[in-house]
């Protein structure tokens, strides 16, 4: 899916040898309209990535030199720009820096460097040594661009969007690629003379064996549903490894060539569509409504509203008018799909889960007048007096959780349910932004860093809360239900589409959910049918059991969710880091579903799920597993 109303233009960073810049109107025609992710595992200079600027990409290269000069270029194009400047175009200079040895320098002065080196060197060339070392001499021009700010900075954001990795082509091929994906291949050229004058103009040692290995490759990816564009020389290898294909041949120019003669030749596109179709290609930016976007944000562990679009764009390509949220959690899945004016349930093992969907998923039309929020808020008869006891001088002050037990007091001689549950959820909600990071698993406040939430007092939080669920309230012209009930023994529910987003287990996880959020629990069952475990500095309670705490546990549970719904069709939200691993599981779905694909997602967790504080929120990719 490509940003085509958004773009501004980006130029490729470097002068590469056999870079498709003379070729992007000739190719342009052969990209899909709609596809999922782009993937180019020889990008080399990137020109048709930078021509298309897609929303999501993976970038490879054997190369980790260029590998390293797009990822700084990503993630600090600022140093890099800053490096840039202090280069000067001078013989001296040239061969000085020429001299340095790449792997020794900061990352982003080593991409400096290539830019560098990749201005000023004779024709643009990237050449080695046997050792590795950049030999291509100096170019003598009069006055090269060595830092054009303006296209660094486009570019960043462009490359802010990919995966920049660095691998065989074989194995990106294999470990990423999904049906619905566009896969451009512009690999080292079969060349028209002798294959040792091809290896004195790359670095790369690409020959008829590695050709071979990648046409059998593309066969794969068109049987596996990917939609394929390569790029290569007019010859008789590549008519043979292709002649099954569309072959459009272009003439073209070299621009780097030992002689003269031969810098004029032909190129072949070859194109290769899925070999069979897939709802992934008709993936599109389909925008969501904006009553979802009316759900109060929320810091809850899990929580989907960043990939809300995702999941929209896969469950709008069928035909369904019931949904059930199976493990709603936050709420906003299930509320994204009452807004697409579907009959929603939503059902989660919390009590907490269930007081959200109940107060904005369920309740149709029911609001907390001001009123009624001011009753609540003022001093009442009778106090258990609870929060103060047992939570003294652990998350809150004494005042605070005085404040919280007027408040549980008050809530709880509410008779309109809904009305109850508003409260409940804004009292929920007032607590978790009180607490820095929006977690109980520690005591006092050591992640204070100032935040306004942080310095409102409760009550102030709790008058805000209800008036964001206040706003929230619509009515979808559908009875939707709200259950508080284990995900294994819901019944009477029988929904077109069933969406799964389970907690994920991993060897190193920690995914439960009770501890991290055992107060605010604690807040939606009143600590009723809980066992408080005294001896923790936290008072947790006791974990529910659940089968996902372990790999065969989660396993089991899968297969029976997907069996009790198997005339539904499945979306099932799930992290490469998780076990059962992404191949287990589309085994497992294929047992009862006749289709099945997967759908990648990058997606950086805003709250790591291992230990580890920095290195736990990393890049993963959030799967989507489709079964219909």
């Amino acid at each position: 899916m490509c940003a085509a109303n958004r773009r501004i233009a980006v130029k490729p960073i470097l002068k590469w040898a056999g870079g498709k810049t003379q070729l992007i109107a000739q190719l342009l025609p052969h990209v899909p309209e709609r596809f999922g992710t782009y993937i180019e595992p020889f990008v080399g200079g990137g020109a048709l990535f930078f021509a298309l600027q897609p929303e999501r990409a993976i970038l490879s290269d054997s190369n980790p030199e260029l590998v390293n000069l797009y990822r700084q270029i990503a993630s600090d194009v600022d140093a890099v720009i800053e490096r840039l400047k202090r280069y000067h175009n001078t013989r001296a200079d040239y061969y000085d820096v020429r001299a340095q040895v790449w792997q020794e320098l900061d990352p982003s002065e080593a991409a400096a460097r290539m830019i560098y080196l990749n201005r000023t060197c004779f024709n643009g060339l990237y050449r080695v040594n046997r050792k590795g070392e950049f030999n291509v001499p100096y170019g003598r021009y009069s006055n090269p661009r060595i830092c054009d700010e303006e296209n660094l900075r486009a570019a960043s954001e462009v490359l802010k969007r990919a995966d920049i990795l660095c691998g065989d082509f074989a194995e990106i091929l294999s470990d990423h690629v999904q049906a619905g994906d566009f896969v451009f291949l512009d690999p080292p050229y079969v060349p028209v003379g002798k294959w040792g004058d091809f290896k004195r103009y790359t670095k790369e040692q690409f020959y008829e064996a590695d050709h071979r290995r990648l046409a059998e490759a593309t066969t794969r990816l068109r049987e596996h549903g990917a939609w394929s564009v390569l790029t290569n020389s007019n010859h008789p290898l590549v008519r043979e490894l292709y002649g099954n294909c569309s072959l459009q041949v272009i003439k073209t120019k070299r621009n780097i060539s030992s002689d003269a003669s031969t810098r004029s030749g032909e190129d072949v596109i070859v194109v290769m569509p899925p070999k069979r179709k897939t709802h992934a290609i008709l993936y599109r930016n389909i925008s969501v409504p904006q009553q979802a976007k009316m759900y109060p944000a929320t810091r809850y562990m899990g929580s989907k509203r960043k990939l809300l679009g995702e999941i929209w764009q896969v469950a709008s390509q069928f035909d369904f008018r019931s949904a059930l949220d199976l493990f709603s959690g936050s709420g906003i899945v299930g509320y994204m799909f009452k807004s697409m004016g579907k009959s929603v349930c939503c059902n989660d093992y919390m009590a907490m889960a269930a007081t959200f969907s109940k107060a904005m998923v369920e309740n149709n039309a029911t609001t907390l007048t001001d009123a009624e929020v001011s009753r609540i808020l003022e001093k009442p008869k009778k106090v258990d007096g609870f929060v103060s006891r047992v939570f003294k001088g652990i998350f809150f002050t004494d005042e605070e959780n005085a404040t919280i037990d007027a408040l549980r007091a008050n809530i709880a001689h509410l008779k309109n349910p809904y009305k109850r549950a508003i409260a409940m959820t804004a009292l929920i909600r007032a607590c978790a932004k009180k607490r820095p990071r929006g977690l109980f698993t520690y005591v006092g406040d050591r992640y204070d860093d100032g935040r306004r939430d942080l310095k409102l007092s409760i009550e102030e939080q709790f008058v805000e809360c209800v008036k964001s669920v206040n706003a929230a309230v619509f009515d979808n012209g559908h009875a939707n239900r709200s259950v508080w009930g284990d995900a294994l023994k819901l019944d009477g529910v029988s929904p077109d589409l069933v969406y799964i987003d389970p907690p994920y287990f991993t060897p190193k996880s920690d995914n439960e959910y009770v501890r991290r959020y055992h107060f605010l629990e604690g807040l939606a069952r009143s600590w009723k049918g809980v066992e408080i475990q005294e001896e923790t500095k936290t008072k947790k309670f006791k974990s529910y059991p659940t089968p996902f705490a372990r790999k065969e546990g989660a396993e089991k549970a899968f297969a029976e969710i997907f069996d009790h719904y198997r005339e539904s069709i499945l979306i099932v939200s799930y992290s490469s880091n998780s076990l059962p691993t992404k191949e287990q599981m589309m085994a497992l779905l294929s047992r009862y579903k006749r289709n099945v694909e997967v759908l990648p997602i990058d997606y950086r967790y805003n709250f790591g799920n291992r230990s580890g504080g920095e290195t736990a929120r990393q890049n993963v990719n959030e799967f989507l597993f489709i079964g219909y």
